[in-house]
């Protein structure tokens, strides 16, 4: 029996396995996207929290002058936090999370004293949470 003849008589065998592994290779594509999404928009959604409580810190130091509530180094770890979760967001999304940590360093000390320190620490803030937004938004 020729090999011709044999791919004839199994032409429908051959036609469902090539069909089953199209579906499992898409299947396999869709589900690793499905789960880098899944990734992005929980860091995303977790450094928005992140991001309003860095900005209560601020409000709590400069307008309150709250001491405890207002506290640098809780406005530390949440930039720490930020700065550790940049690594799940998309590469390519631009994140001003390095303009953040760096308008916090220069301008916690004079938060409470300085309206342009806490201006300063807003903008960087507002900047950073729209970057997120549109990080999540582009999303598939």
């Amino acid at each position: 029996m020729s090999l011709w003849t044999q791919l004839k008589q199994h032409q429908l065998a051959i036609i469902s396995l090539l069909v089953a592994f199209a579906a499992l290779g898409y299947n396999t594509w869709r589900n690793e996207l499905t789960e880098h999404n899944r990734n992005v928009r929980q860091a995303g959604f977790e450094m928005l929290v992140h991001v309003a409580e860095l900005q209560k810190i601020t409000f709590l130091a400069h307008y309150d002058r709250d001491e405890v509530g207002g506290n640098p180094r809780k406005g530390w770890t949440e930039v720490l936090a930020l700065k550790d979760l940049e690594m799940l967001m998309p590469a390519d999304s631009e994140l001003r999370i390095a303009e953040l940590e760096s308008a916090w360093s220069a301008n916690w000390a004079k938060l409470g004293e300085s309206d342009a320190s806490a201006d300063t620490i807003d903008t960087a803030i507002d900047d950073l949470r729209s970057d997120i937004r549109t990080a999540l938004q582009a999303l598939d």
